[in-house]
């Protein structure tokens, strides 16, 4: 299927919609759940179509794919590429997108430094982060106006951007949680906890079949009280001590 276009399984039509409805209306879902209404503030519908033509265009490769030479991990990675340059339109392309990667990173991924292998031992805030894309987008909104003096609209939605880059924030990791079902990422101490859990009811799992073996064996034994089976007793019992050191099981004397 064309990720451009989805299904709404709510609709009994069950016709081909496409993509950037779905994200539109998740969007606005978010605003009003969050209480983030639009307009509360100052107009910004908006923004939400901005928004929505940039979640619409993660779903497409070749968008992704254009974006990676104007990406930069750190900051004085980008200020590094812009020293020597005074190509408005480059400035401008560089900042915008380096705000929206930053943007749907926080807000969708929960995850603005993706790198690969572990995370470096120093690694900025999710403040340091935000304080980014608020910078990054109020450049971006500085460079627009010489390069779109006659339509001012992508200015002001980048400036907007800029001003509620928190506030954009919160709407989208809503709508992570809410309607894309992303998860966030585990911290080692969660994996450590999860595994734990899962590892502590493997166990009591697997005592109550060693104990249920027990007995079915025992039963066995009292019907008919042969080597093999005392053998069998033996070793169950010494499987569940390994599960539960204080269990106690002696066979009586015949």
């Amino acid at each position: 299927m064309n990720p451009r276009n989805y299904v709404d399984l709510k609709d009994s039509s069950r016709d081909l919609q496409p993509t950037y409805y779905f994200m539109v209306n998740c969007l606005l879902y978010s605003r009003m759940e969050t209480g983030l209404v639009s307009n509360q503030d100052f107009y910004d519908e908006d923004v939400n179509v901005y928004l929505a033509h940039l979640l619409h265009s993660f779903i497409n490769p070749e968008y992704v794919e254009q974006s990676k030479k104007f990406l930069s991990k750190y900051d004085t990675d980008v200020f590094r590429r812009l020293a020597n340059s005074a190509d408005a339109r480059l400035k401008y392309q560089i900042y915008k997108t380096n705000a929206d990667f930053l943007l749907v990173s926080i807000g969708i991924f929960d995850n603005p430094a993706a790198a690969e292998g572990h995370r470096a031992k120093m690694q900025p805030s999710e403040e340091a982060y935000i304080g980014r894309g608020k910078t990054y987008y109020h450049f971006a909104y500085s460079y627009s106006q010489q390069m779109h003096r006659k339509n001012a609209g992508i200015s002001e939605v980048l400036e907007k951007l800029s001003v509620g880059f928190e506030k954009y924030i919160r709407i989208l990791s809503h709508m992570r949680g809410e309607y894309l079902d992303l998860l966030k990422r585990f911290s080692q101490g969660e994996v450590y906890h999860l595994e734990r859990s899962i590892n502590e009811r493997s166990q009591q799992e697997l005592l109550r079949l060693k104990q249920d073996e027990l007995l079915e064996l025992y039963s066995a034994w009292k019907t008919e009280p042969t080597a093999e089976r005392e053998e069998s007793l033996v070793r169950v019992v010494g499987e569940i001590k390994q599960i539960n050191p204080d269990f106690k099981f002696d066979l009586p004397k015949r």
